[in-house]
């Protein structure tokens, strides 16, 4: 049909010229192309490209020729969005009930494991975490989000499970909890101190028990001091603990050379329960120390106050969290630690001041730096999908024996400080992975089988799609300019009424 209406208009195009009447002939071309453009389904760049509707389980490899994009559903995962270019998206997220799990992937052994499942719905429900050979390890209940703790006894790689159950024993989703328990190198800690006291015996107790390695002094008097000599050469300890009296004792010399060795990367934890001049540490730290109740308490374990702590929480660049406050100091950081008498919760309550004092070091950031780094993955792993490994502290290539594949790491611009490579599991399980170089260091990562936890995969393909939508808003498409197709028409009827006119005349 194209064919016949080129054909057409180039002879009446002809005979209009030969006949010298350059008007009718223009009128001819007009018509011809608009009959031509109306047939074609052509399309000015206002309205250029259609609409696609994308089909989750088959997402499209290229979006050419395609103007917008529609969608229902969850959505696609973040890795396939990325390979799509912007568009605008229509897409109502859908209102049925998600959950999201959060945890940690790997744990160093004596901390506590916290498995925490989000939930939109508000109904009771039951969260339990079984271990591989289908024992309860612990359990919760309630209405909202769902946190389930638990202490793992040795140092190994995990493959826990966990199950959400309504108020009947209905099943509401269960899938894997993957966790990888390694013992982490001994921290190293010098301790001085002005005098002996039960709450330095329990602190030097808990420490050991944790296989630190301790150098302390303690002093008895003005001239006789107790010492605990390290067991291992101690270059650079990564813990300074002193006391208050102590650091008001102390020369300003040594104070200097302490505070030197916080600023290089150290953490120093101060303990105030005898403290005594506030005007040291206001010159020395700025910190601002106001005096306290006797009978004063602190903390979530309602411990005795030291006898001069901040006035709040938050004192010019110290920030305070259960009894601690801490700021940076130089690339290290110092803790005071506001509370005393801890020594009688070793008997009533041991695991809570266990970890209790977990949270106090964790306040001051104290941990041992690794050389690699492996960084979690931004969303569930899937075999046959598309995963980002990262790594801190990692160049040359990757080698993953169960794949068969050794890759280059590459510079990422959303990853400043870290590597990434990009790999395809085959199935579900632990995937192994092992730097190359001159001290390869080895890691692995969970694979999720295609049906655990459904109704996260489907919280993680909403969140995605979100993102992406926002990239190119639909509104901002409906306001360009369009010129529909019926355009096309009118301009051929007007000409051909203009020819009709002009041969009546």
């Amino acid at each position: 049909m194209i064919a016949a209406i080129v054909i057409i208009g180039a002879i009446s195009l002809l005979l209009y010229l030969w006949r010298r009447r350059v008007v009718d002939a223009l009128l001819v071309l007009l018509a011809t192309g608009a009959l031509v453009l109306l047939a074609t389904g052509w399309k000015l760049p206002g309205e250029m490209g259609g609409t696609l509707a994308i089909d989750p389980a088959r997402p499209p490899a290229t979006l050419d020729g395609v103007r917008a994009l529609s969608l229902q559903g969850d959505g696609l995962r973040a890795a396939q969005w990325q390979d799509l270019p912007a568009r605008p998206l229509a897409w109502t997220p859908p209102t049925t009930d998600t959950l999201r799990l959060d945890f940690p992937r790997r744990l160093a052994l004596g901390r506590m494991f916290t498995l925490t499942v989000q939930r939109t719905a508000k109904t009771p429900a039951r969260l339990q975490l079984v271990a591989e050979n289908g024992q309860v390890l612990a359990e919760a209940r309630g209405d909202g989000a769902l946190t389930v703790d638990w202490l793992p006894p040795l140092a190994e790689t995990l493959d826990l499970k966990a199950r959400l159950l309504d108020a009947q024993g209905k099943l509401l989703a269960e899938g894997s909890v993957p966790v990888v328990v390694s013992e982490i190198p001994p921290l190293q800690v010098r301790g001085r101190f002005s005098a002996p006291s039960f709450d330095l015996r329990v602190l030097n107790e808990l420490l050991g028990s944790s296989h630190a390695v301790i150098d302390w002094q303690v002093a008895l008097g003005k001239t006789v001091t107790r010492s605990e000599t390290a067991r291992e050469k101690m270059d650079v300890p990564d813990l300074l603990v002193i006391d208050a009296a102590w650091f008001e004792r102390a020369s300003g010399v040594a104070r200097s050379a302490l505070l030197e060795e916080v600023e290089k990367g150290a953490a120093l934890l101060v303990l105030g329960g005898n403290a005594n001049d506030s005007a040291v540490w206001s010159r020395s730290v700025q910190l601002a120390l106001r005096a306290q109740a006797a009978d004063a308490t602190i903390g979530s374990l309602a411990l005795t106050s030291a006898p001069l702590n901040p006035a709040s929480k938050q004192t010019g660049a110290w920030a305070g969290k259960d009894a601690v406050w801490a700021r940076p100091w130089g690339q290290g950081r110092i803790g005071w630690l506001g509370a005393a008498d801890w020594h009688r919760q070793a008997i009533k309550e041991p695991r809570a001041l266990a970890l209790w004092w977990q949270g106090v070091l964790d306040t001051l950031a104290v941990q041992r730096i690794e050389d690699v780094h492996w960084l979690d993955p931004q969303e569930m792993p899937l075999p046959n999908q598309r995963m980002e490994i990262c790594a801190q502290g990692v160049s040359g290539k990757v080698r993953f024996p169960d794949l068969g594949r050794t890759l280059a790491w590459q510079r990422r611009s959303d990853r400043v400080d870290a590597s990434c490579v990009a790999v395809w599991p085959r199935q579900a399980g632990w995937l192994r992975m092992e730097t190359q170089g001159a001290k390869p260091v080895a890691g692995q990562v969970y694979v999720y089988a295609a049906g655990d936890w459904p109704l996260w995969q489907a919280a993680e393909r909403r969140d995605a799609t979100a993102r992406y939508a926002a990239r190119t808003p639909v509104a901002a498409v409906q306001n360009q300019p369009s010129l529909p197709g019926w355009t096309f028409a009118v301009v051929f009827a007007l000409a051909m009424l203009c020819l009709w006119w002009r041969e009546r005349r």
